[in-house]
């Protein structure tokens, strides 16, 4: 019977915290909330994979107790069906609702179905980036796989991009791939967009012609660890895990100034704002339309001078630019970050890039056949000069492995 894997019960600390280390405080609204202690929460320290060196990857197995059943995969409609959005599906844009009802539906077929009209909520026609609200009616057309295309050989410019992605790969087996993404390459197609990873993807096809699958995101220009399945059993485990919120991610950012307290939790509703030329995310009120509440654990690694902050974050939910917007919120905007890096009279560093310094440092998820995948990602070249002539440790202890896990 197939198997995934749940995280196990974090377990309270016993006043044995790292030296040095401090409570986690709420930060609601950018302000401190009051003074009362977080649970601190011992996990498994990260592996101390030097910047620049070779990342680090393992697969750990789980005891019987943290086992249990996986959901089969829902079938694909073979004909016309009208679903219902749940609560736990609402402010889902339509596309991210498709793959999360339907893992392994490709990219190409959801934009084609909604572009031609054929899928409506509530009666009416839908974009893609459209969010759903709980209680709408959902019009699904008949859905299908993409046939798989046979791998006769691959041509020179395909074989140059599959040999782009094997060096990417942090972590492989016969179910699941990691990829450090770099900064710069997007994840999926977008407007004027030639080269991405989901693109990529089509020159790795197995001996069946299936592909592998995204089955999360980052940002353009965020780096590191980018989770693939490569068959439609792990992407419906995959998918659940991230939906049930069983997957822990730890990010690395370069921060102007210092956050006080230096550890502590960020609480707010984040709506999307759309303006003439881009859109960004902004704070916003309970109850406004399309606001979800988003929470960000933070915690100060290391400074420079009062500067400049290395911070690791780890966020409990998953919404667009929440690291980026929650950073800026308190006022310690990320750096080189051009949608929310706004502080005026501020002077880049000599030496650094004015690039974002954004690092999906490190996934840890169950595996879809037992244990955990937990893998660590190298910095890129532009956060790894600037931790050089900064001259931060990035093999110091993390911070965050403290932080609650909710």
């Amino acid at each position: 019977m197939s198997r995934r894997v749940k995280r196990p019960l974090a377990k309270r600390a016993s006043g044995n915290r790292p030296k040095g280390s401090r409570p986690y405080r709420d930060v609601v609204q950018g302000h401190r909330k009051d003074d009362r202690r977080l649970p601190e929460v011992r996990t498994r320290r990260a592996s101390k994979a030097a910047a620049g060196q070779p990342s680090s990857a393992r697969l750990r197995h789980a005891s019987p107790d943290e086992v249990t059943k996986i959901e089969p995969a829902p079938p694909l409609p073979t004909k016309v069906q009208t679903v219902v959005v749940t609560a736990d599906e609402a402010n889902m844009r339509v596309d991210r609702f498709l793959e999360a009802r339907f893992p392994g539906l490709s990219f190409s077929h959801i934009q084609r179905i909604v572009r031609k009209g054929e899928l409506r909520v509530n009666g009416k026609r839908a974009d893609s980036k459209d969010r759903l609200e709980e209680g709408q009616s959902v019009r699904i057309p008949p859905l299908k796989l993409d046939v798989p295309k046979a791998q006769a050989g691959l041509s020179e410019a395909a074989q140059k991009i599959h040999d782009a992605l094997k060096d990417m790969i942090l972590f492989e087996d016969a179910d699941v791939m990691v990829l450090n993404k770099p900064a710069g390459l997007a994840v999926q197609g977008g407007s004027g967009l030639t080269r991405h990873v989901d693109q990529m993807l089509d020159t790795m096809r197995d001996a069946k012609g299936q592909r592998p699958r995204l089955v999360h995101r980052l940002d353009r220009e965020t780096a590191g660890c980018l989770l693939v399945a490569k068959t439609r059993f792990a992407a419906t485990a995959l998918t659940g895990s991230f939906r049930h919120r069983s997957a822990r991610k730890i990010y690395w950012a370069l921060v102007a100034g210092v956050p006080k307290p230096k550890q502590g939790r960020i609480s707010t509703y984040l709506a999307k704002e759309e303006n003439e030329d881009d859109s960004i995310m902004r704070v916003a009120a309970h109850g406004d339309e399309g606001a979800s509440h988003a929470v960000t654990y933070y915690a100060v690694v290391e400074t420079s001078a009062a500067k400049l902050s290395w911070v690791s974050l780890k966020p409990v939910t998953g919404r667009t630019h929440q690291l980026r917007a929650h950073m800026a919120h308190i006022d310690h905007a990320i750096v080189g970050d051009p949608k929310y890096f706004n502080k005026e009279n501020w002077q880049l560093p000599g030496g650094l890039q004015n690039r974002l310094h954004l690092l999906a440092r490190r996934i840890v998820i169950p595996h879809p056949r037992g244990g955990f995948i937990d893998v660590t990602a190298p910095l890129p070249p532009h956060m790894l000069q600037s931790w050089n002539l900064l001259g931060l440790e990035a093999d110091r202890f993390d911070p965050i492995e403290n932080a609650p896990e909710e």
